[in-house]
């Protein structure tokens, strides 16, 4: 075995698993920077802790490998912090930090807290590293805890207030690299033939069933054979947030987004099923609107790759634990269309959510052509509809931001891709940092607020040392009024005060971008967007998209 340090063992074996980017708050694992030059892994240097994470996150998920991020001892919790994406979103993160010895700890050090703790909530694997010998072991089964099962973030907390007790020390070690865990999924288990046909049989007894399409399908790279199936079938499909590119919008078997951030014809079609079948979703609070729909009594069945899943949300009448890509094979292989005895009920049902769907369109047509000043959110996200080129990433604040994209913009290419917050504001300016880091070559557009963009708006400075080529689009309409109606409630009507807690001031973005080095645009006109766009895409730095929208412009409440 070759004798080297923790640094070079470290940047070795990341490169090995086809890491590119270190996302970080100095002063993190120093001594491994030059190592990762060497090996052609870019540090990129983070204004926050939260930040770097969240660099990671978009990363990780655009790119389905490894993202890795680290912070010193004393942004350790910060860090934690920001894991909570990550963790929600089912991401392959590693965080690396510092943590000054056992003799240190307890004694009022500087700069320093127990923080492992906060970890274990965040992260599906977190282990101290006291010593370099240590390292090959543990950093192997973050890697593979990483990208195995569902997808989560892992955390090594290493020795040294920057992780240097480990990073200088030496040892004879050996690299080892697992390709089945440089990427997720990292393995594809089939489900037992008699729960597939269980599942089957299922499907075709059903005179109203659904499909419900969440983020495991996307992780898989299922979306060839959810169409399949879904047209062999003859089954509507919904889809979460985090697989919204993966059925086509205008199929006639499209439904949209269910639960919190819906339409509302995807809530009535899970209210009026009788069957359905939730494939590589967890069935959360979100896709279901806290668990009110589907309705009780309604049959569920279930795919999953982690077996804890299967019936957690609603008792199952049958389920299937395997990967999503080879357990829709799997059902491919048994699938026959509808029963003669079920095919009228079946040919009513299509027509029931197809009248669903149209009635949605027509009731948020008027919004989406409103020539309104300041711009309508709705009129925005038909345009962009229209704009986004064929190969763009679409990232996604959390919010009004998920609502507006995951229900009024339509994923219309099948090379496009979505990735949204999975809980807190801010994360899509740096997440779309991670994603272009990812993918340089593709356009990366990121929808936030001007709540959103205010978390984390140093990181625009991020993105103009690194050269990354990111559009930022604000909707800005100078508050937060996703929670005015809640606000005015508490206050009893509207007053001076309940304003001031979702008022906010009326800042210009595109003149703070071009002053941070970057090229602002304002629109305040719909037809100023599509020019805007163009000039954006066609730039060499940074840009940021400050859309003056009507403070109005509210998502409605979920239909439940």
């Amino acid at each position: 075995m070759p004798t080297m340090t923790g640094a070079q063992f470290l940047a070795e074996t990341l490169h090995g698993y086809g890491v590119s980017h270190y996302f970080f708050m100095p002063v993190s694992v120093p001594e491994a920077m030059p190592e990762f030059d060497r090996v052609g892994i870019t540090p990129v240097m983070a204004h926050t802790e939260k930040g770097a994470a969240y660099m990671a996150d978009g990363y990780a998920r655009l790119s389905g490998k490894i993202g890795v991020c680290g912070a010193q001892s004393v942004g350790a919790l910060n860090l934690a912090a920001g894991l909570q994406d990550a963790r929600l979103g089912c991401s392959p993160v590693l965080a690396l930090t510092g943590r000054l010895s056992n003799l240190s700890q307890h004694r009022h050090a500087y700069q320093e807290l127990d923080h492992m703790g906060p970890f274990g909530a965040v992260t599906k694997y977190s282990v101290p590293v006291t010593c370099v010998d240590e390292l090959p072991v543990f950093l192997r089964q973050a890697l593979r805890e990483a990208t195995s099962g569902t997808p989560g973030p892992t955390h090594l907390d290493l020795y040294g207030i920057a992780g240097g007790d480990v990073m200088t020390g030496t040892a004879d070690l050996d690299i080892v690299i697992e390709n089945d865990f440089r990427h997720i999924p990292a393995t594809r288990p089939a489900a037992a033939p008699e729960s597939v046909q269980a599942v089957m049989t299922q499907i075709q007894a059903a005179l109203r069933p659904v499909i419900v399409a969440g983020g495991g399908v996307r992780c898989s790279g299922a979306r060839t054979e959810l169409v399949e199936l879904a047209e062999k079938l003859q089954v509507p499909v919904i889809t979460s947030l985090n697989a919204k590119e993966m059925f086509p919008p205008d199929h006639e078997l499209a439904l949209g987004i269910s639960g919190q951030y819906s339409r509302f014809c995807a809530n009535k079609a899970l209210a009026e099923a009788d069957l359905v079948f939730f494939i590589g979703s967890h069935a959360g609070g979100q896709i279901t609107n806290d668990w009110r729909l589907p309705r009780p009594g309604t049959r569920v069945l279930q795919l999953d790759i982690n077996p804890a899943e299967l019936g957690r949300s609603f008792p199952l009448t049958a389920g299937m634990q395997c990967d999503a890509r080879t357990g829709l094979r799997q059902l491919l292989e048994t699938a026959e269309s509808p029963s003669p005895q079920n095919s009228e009920a079946r040919v009513l049902w299509l027509h029931r959510t197809q009248e669903l769907v149209q009635e949605w369109h027509q009731s948020v047509s008027a919004l989406s052509a409103s020539n309104d000043i300041p711009l309508r959110p709705e009129r925005l996200c038909a345009d962009l509809t229209r704009l986004l080129p064929n190969d763009a990433v679409l990232v996604s604040d959390t919010g009004h931001s998920g609502v507006w994209t995951g229900t009024m913009i339509d994923l219309r290419s099948p090379e496009h891709s979505y990735i949204r917050c999975a809980g807190s504001l801010g994360w899509g300016l740096p997440a779309a940092i991670g994603a272009k880091c990812a993918a340089p070559e593709r356009p990366v557009l990121c929808f936030t607020g001007d709540g959103g963009m205010w978390y984390h708006l140093t990181e625009l400075d991020t993105a103009v040392r690194y050269g990354l080529h990111t559009i930022t689009l604000v909707n800005n309409n100078a508050s937060l009024n996703q929670e005015q109606a809640m606000n005015e409630r508490i206050y009893g009507a509207r007053t001076a005060n309940s304003d001031r807690m979702w008022m906010l001031t009326d800042a210009d973005f595109s003149t703070i971008a071009s002053t941070m080095g970057g090229l602002g645009i304002c629109v305040r006109r719909p037809d100023e967007l599509e020019d805007a766009l163009q000039e954006a895409l066609a730039a060499d730095r940074p840009v940021v998209i400050d859309v003056k929208t009507h403070i109005e412009g509210i998502a409605p409440r979920a239909w439940d």
